[in-house]
């Protein structure tokens, strides 16, 4: 099993705190023979519809060396596992998990905008010290 992200616990005390149960951690999938370990998944039942939402969570610190590096190794990690999810657990939505203030360097300049025009990933943010979700970008 891989190693988690040094904010994998501070997620998921988030998600807890905003209403989540907890169901993987982390989520393993199978595809051929490799296995693939989504860090988090969740759901939140919903009393108006007797539905739930279902959700994956893949955490990452942004703590390389460049943002823009750490970055594209999310951004492919996230579109694998997108793939994969959408074959093995339709009903559940890929997240990314970012610092707020990785949100506010890198997604206010224009790379950053370029993957949130074109809907190209869902982002919750957090913070860190008080472990909350302060927004959530489908």
């Amino acid at each position: 099993m891989p190693a988690k992200d040094i904010y994998h616990d501070t997620v998921k005390n988030a998600l807890i705190k905003d209403g989540w149960t907890i169901t993987n951690d982390p989520l393993s999938l199978k595809i051929g023979n490799k296995d693939i370990f989504i860090d988090i998944a969740a759901e939140k039942l919903l009393v108006a519809d007797k539905k739930g939402q279902k959700i994956a969570v893949e955490v990452k610190s942004f703590i390389g060396t460049s943002e823009v590096e750490d970055l594209k190794n999310a951004l492919g990690q996230y579109v694998l596992y997108e793939k994969i999810l959408q074959r093995q657990f339709s009903e559940r939505i890929l997240y990314l998990a970012i610092r707020s203030i990785i949100f506010s360097s890198l997604f206010s300049q224009e790379i950053g905008q370029i993957l949130l025009e074109d809907n190209t990933l869902k982002l919750i943010i957090f913070e860190p010290e008080q472990e909350i979700i302060t927004q959530w970008i489908n």
